[in-house]
């Protein structure tokens, strides 16, 4: 018997890559993912490799994930790929406390984030 397989949700000049629970805030990531959004897939690791932004590593090794996936997986050209999507989203967030004066406390929240890339094939030759 087994499972029924689910049709693919993207199309077949697309392929995606999935990072979760990334150590930064979903603010901070979502500037990084915005400066890449609609780029050529080399234009964005060239900016993603000179980027002062910590989160950029991370990023970048999302970016050639999905790139891989796109050549390997879905025999898509790797010089004509564009960055499609690049979409951040919320996880969980780590409590912690931290002493302040008479006894009190403050809470220190640490959020992850998720990052979800997009890479499609454009249709022009470049």
């Amino acid at each position: 018997m087994g499972k029924k397989s689910f049709p693919r949700k993207l199309t077949d000049s697309e392929a995606m890559a999935y990072a979760k629970d990334i150590r930064v805030s979903p603010q901070k990531l979502n500037l990084v993912a915005q400066s890449i959004r609609g780029k050529k897939c080399e234009d964005a690791l060239s900016e993603l490799m000179f980027s002062k932004k910590r989160v950029a590593g991370a990023v970048s090794k999302v970016l050639e994930s999905a790139i891989a996936n796109a050549e390997n997986n879905h025999q898509l050209d790797v010089d004509r790929l564009i960055v499609a999507e690049a979409t951040v989203g919320k996880t969980v967030v780590m409590k912690r406390l931290r002493a302040r004066a008479r006894g009190r406390a403050a809470r220190i929240e640490k959020p992850f984030s998720n990052l979800r890339l997009i890479v499609r094939e454009s249709e022009e030759s470049a």
